[in-house]
């Protein structure tokens, strides 16, 4: 194939030094006029990619005479070392010139102050809940969990309340759509209690810590939502020995060894003899004072039987107290309102614990 047959195919005559020349000065001029990383490689694909004058031009030589191809190939290798080189240095200059850039424009002032962010914590009614956690533990206790949506027979029927009791009340209770579902945010922990003499085997000692909900207003002393901790020990010939026992350790963990308990009679339904526990807080605000802590009792026969034990053989305890009540009195809290309302102020008062 001639030389001129190459040039009619309307690709760059590799042997047109002319030709080659100009399309080298247009790829230097190219490279020159790039002002941007990207936009040299758009000139270097446009003149020295497969497709350019300039490569076509070098595929051509493969089509010409053998007396034709050295003089060829000495045109287009000086030419294609020419772009390269230029090509090379640009992309040096480009480069450095967008470092110097990224140096200005992410510059860091390390004499200007600090911006200082808060740093969060946990809340003191989780860290409070732990604590307590971690004291019936270390007891030889477990930790048990269950839903919050719960069962009515769970949170009531099973726990000895009559169809009539007054906490089976729309003013007491939020119960779910529809009716006829019998489901309802549980209004106390006990519930696990009665899962866990359902599910476990004798003996049973177990902590049910939790979020549990009630229609009360929200105020100072009150909260629609709260958290609860109850307990449960069922085991052979358990007396209110035990309980108190068991009470009296609990008490003086939480609030130094001076810290004492009294038991006053009351009624619950799921417990009988049931009372009141009453906390001597000797480090209380205004003094040393006794302070309403929690329910307690022995459990109750009829709930042993709705759990299937036997109350001929076995027995149990049971208590429960509010986790926001018990740091109201044990770390001064005013103000349960202050507890819900996720001022990180809040927390820094109990020290930032993560």
């Amino acid at each position: 194939m001639s030389s001129t047959e190459v040039a009619g195919s309307g690709a760059l005559d590799p042997l047109d030094e002319a030709g080659v020349n100009a399309a080298v000065e247009n790829a230097l001029a190219a490279f020159t006029q790039a002002s941007s990383l990207e936009e040299l490689k758009e000139a270097r694909l446009a003149h020295v990619g497969d497709k350019s004058p300039l490569s076509l031009a070098n595929r051509g030589i493969g089509a010409l005479d053998k007396t034709q191809k050295a003089a060829a190939g000495k045109i287009l290798g000086a030419s294609r070392g020419r772009v390269a080189k230029a090509l090379a240095a640009r992309t040096e200059e480009l480069e450095a010139e967008d470092a110097a850039r990224i140096l200005v424009e992410e510059a860091v002032d390390v004499t200007a102050a600090p911006r200082r962010r808060r740093a969060g914590a946990r809340h003191p009614l989780s860290t409070l809940q732990e604590r307590v956690s971690d004291i019936f533990v270390g007891m030889g206790w477990e930790i048990a969990e269950g839903p919050e949506l719960e069962s009515e027979w769970f949170n009531f029927d099973a726990l000895n309340f009559k169809p009539d009791h007054p906490a089976r009340e729309m003013q007491d209770t939020f119960f779910v759509e529809p009716p006829q579902a019998h489901l309802l945010l549980r209004t106390h922990t006990s519930p696990v209690q009665v899962r866990s003499m359902l599910e476990r085997d004798l003996p049973i000692y177990v902590l049910c810590p939790g979020k549990v909900f009630r229609t009360d207003e929200l105020d100072a002393t009150h909260t629609p939502v709260f958290h609860q901790f109850e307990g449960l020990a069922i085991d052979k010939k358990l007396s209110m020995a035990d309980l108190r026992g068991t009470l009296e350790h609990f008490a003086r963990q939480m609030f130094g060894a001076e810290a004492q308990i009294r038991l006053r009679p009351n009624y619950f339904p799921f417990t009988e003899p049931s009372a009141e526990l009453d906390i001597w807080h000797p480090g209380a605000k205004g003094g040393p004072q006794w302070i309403e802590w929690g329910g307690c009792g022995m459990v109750n026969p009829n709930v042993l039987r709705a759990a299937g034990i036997d109350p001929e053989e076995y027995s149990g305890f049971a208590f429960g107290m509010g986790i926001e009540r018990t740091l109201m009195f044990r770390n001064e809290v005013g103000d349960m309102r202050d507890m819900i309302e996720g001022d990180v102020r809040f927390s820094e008062h109990f020290g930032m614990e993560i």
